[in-house]
């Protein structure tokens, strides 16, 4: 290992380290709260501040299985404010159920540094490393409750079918490997580019490699039909945990599919792109028309989440029919939604402070008369979910929408995509304001006492909703950044 491969890899090793410090920490002083909090928030300081100084530098690392490029930088950036703002809206809810904090910063800040590994990947086998650093420390924070019967059978569900998805995507990379002699994503890209060429064959090896492929990383995305984990884990894991695995682990399979996609298999976009429509319709779809039935609010979001997937699939699909926009789109939708749904579930974490409080409808019933800034935030956040103007979801529905249109003049089928994500999100409107409606428009079943929330959270709300309405009323605050970011695939 050379200073030229650590020097690439400082962001990553740091990430791996702070982990380490966290646990440490916690052995000198045990149950230390404050001090556990003060290495993790030092740490991602420090984390984010070498991942800004690698990212000027454009190196490579061993052998060019890692790169540093402006796509890298943007997403660990992103990955970092996501393990920020997790960190700083789960001690409330943590301590209030006795689960330890420590633990939980140094398993959140272990995911974060697997994403991290999965944005600079230039290799198949960096890039399932990566995808199973992120994933595997996801399965122990859906389960952190452990005493509570639907945490524990949300994870189950979430590392069963999680595995089989590890294991059908890793049978694409032995595929795709037998079929072109190499793991590297630029040797994969130019040997798929003979094969289209028509100067190689295409075999039918080669063809289950992109089925298994694709079929793995819907799984992560959870997009339908391959979305059943996802409610369950949502609804069983603590809140903070369900606002991070709706955003930290999407935006990290949303890497793989940019890093694999669009880099190794980008030569034939013309064969699987129909399979992305085809995912991104019923994805956006049946998510937003289950989610109309639901009666808790984390169930109700865990299906807008699947809906959401199915919006940036969109994206990604008038990007591979051959509009740089649409990743653009992709990227920006991508951080827009990480503030906006970790808004959303930090104020459903807030209510549940108190144990026995739980995410139903009901609960929500007169939030204005109890906890006017909570519900007035929430508002805000649901606004931006649904996409109405000037927030940051609109922008990114708007952008990724107009990105789909201006594909559709290579593929009339994207005209049809773009109509849908318009209906779609109409019809989102329905089950994100019957949430409004409760809020303030309906009196509470039961009188419940206002707990007072930490510091922490409310620093951490202030964030959130401070970057939904910048993102939203002055987009052009990130919009040179995704633009960047998208030409480093090229």
């Amino acid at each position: 290992m050379t200073f030229s491969d650590t020097s690439a890899m400082a962001p990553f090793i740091a990430a791996v380290l702070v982990s380490a410090a966290v646990i440490l920490v916690d052995l000198v002083w045990p149950g230390r709260k404050t001090a556990a909090l003060t290495a993790t928030f030092v740490g991602l300081a420090i984390v984010a501040a070498l991942t800004v100084a690698v990212g000027q530098s454009g190196t490579t690392a061993f052998g060019g299985s890692y790169r540093v490029d402006a796509l890298t930088t943007f997403l660990d950036l992103l990955f970092v404010a996501i393990a920020a703002l997790t960190a700083a809206f789960a001690p409330d809810y943590l301590g209030e159920r006795g689960l330890p904090v420590a633990e939980f910063n140094a398993v959140l800040v272990f995911a974060m540094a697997g994403a991290m590994l999965i944005a600079g990947a230039a290799d198949l086998i960096v890039l399932f490393l990566g995808l199973e650093l992120m994933v595997l420390p996801g399965y122990l924070l859906a389960g952190y409750h452990k005493t509570d019967g639907f945490s524990t059978e949300g994870a189950i569900k979430y590392f069963l079918l999680g595995s089989f998805s590890s294991a059908i995507f890793l049978f694409g990379i032995a595929f795709m490997y037998g079929m072109t002699g190499t793991t590297r994503i630029d040797a994969v890209a130019a040997n798929l580019t003979a094969v289209v060429a028509g100067t190689a064959p295409f075999s039918p090896g080669l063809g289950l490699g992109l089925a298994f492929l694709m079929t793995g990383v819907a799984f992560k995305i959870a997009a339908v039909p391959f979305h059943y984990w996802t409610p369950d884990a949502y609804q069983g894991s603590p809140t903070p945990v369900t606002g991070y695995l709706s955003v930290g682990p999407k935006v990290g399979a949303f890497a793989v599919i940019i890093r694999l996609f669009a880099g190794a298999l980008l030569p034939m976009a013309a064969q699987w792109n129909i399979a992305v429509m085809v995912l991104a319709a019923l994805t956006m779809t049946l998510g937003n028309l289950v989610a109309l039935t639901q009666d808790n609010v984390k169930r109700t979001l865990a299906y807008s989440s699947i809906a959401h997937t199915g919006y940036m699939l969109v994206g990604f699909a008038a990007f591979a029919a051959g509009q740089i926009q649409g990743l653009e789109g992709l990227l920006y939708y991508g951080a827009a939604y990480a503030f906006m749904n970790l808004g959303a579930f930090a104020v459903i974490g807030a209510i549940q402070r108190k144990t026995g409080v739980t995410s139903n409808l009901s609960t929500f019933a007169g939030l204005v008369r109890r906890e006017p800034a909570l519900a007035w935030l929430m508002f805000l956040f649901l606004l931006s979910l649904t996409g109405i103007p000037p927030t940051a979801g609109f922008f990114g529905k708007f952008y990724i929408i107009t990105a789909a249109v201006q594909a559709g003049k290579t593929d009339a089928w994207l005209y049809v995509l773009a109509v849908l994500a318009v209906l779609n999100a109409a019809a989102a409107a329905f089950y994100y304001l019957r949430i409004v409606v409760y809020m303030f428009m309906r009196d509470p079943d039961t009188e419940t006492s206002v707990a007072a929330h930490g510091r922490l959270v409310w620093t951490g709300l202030a964030v959130t909703t401070v970057m939904t309405i910048v993102l939203g009323l002055f987009p052009g605050v990130l919009l040179d950044a995704v633009a960047t970011a998208a030409k480093a695939i090229g």
